[in-house]
């Protein structure tokens, strides 16, 4: 079965639902499997919980069948998430713009040109979907 991740803040900021929505979008079209992933910082600590993500989630979209919700907690979000998806063994991951921004400053400091998709699909072997909130 195929499975997307889609990292999100919470409480969910408009960046994160358009990516959400898209991540749905893609879910419900391929019959996947949705994993909606949180990063919790060590440094700030919000102890935010699976059934608050959920909860969030399930407001803006209603119930997701085939959906599971994680939070995980970092020091890096980026890292964090890069794990999730290698973990998961994602085929799809959908990210926002602003996201897929910071990958590229932090994979700045170890490639000249990073591009984050083909960074991705290299590494992880996924098909990487960046969504572009409007402002």
């Amino acid at each position: 079965m195929t499975r997307v991740v889609v990292p999100v803040r919470y409480p969910l900021s408009k960046h994160s639902r358009a990516t959400l929505e898209e991540a749905v979008r893609v879910a419900r079209e391929r019959d996947a499997e949705l994993t909606v992933l949180h990063v919790d910082l060590y440094q700030s600590n919000r102890g935010v919980t699976r059934t608050e993500l959920k909860r969030a989630v399930e407001r803006e979209f209603g119930p997701l069948v085939q959906a599971r919700y994680v939070v995980r907690r970092g020091f890096l979000v980026e890292e964090t998430i890069l794990e999730e998806v290698a973990a998961e063994e994602a085929d799809i991951v959908v990210i926002g713009s602003k996201q897929a921004s910071r990958w590229r400053r932090m994979l700045r400091r170890f490639l000249d040109d990073p591009d984050i998709d083909v960074f991705l699909r290299e590494k992880l072997d996924c098909t990487v979907i960046t969504v572009r909130a409007d402002t």
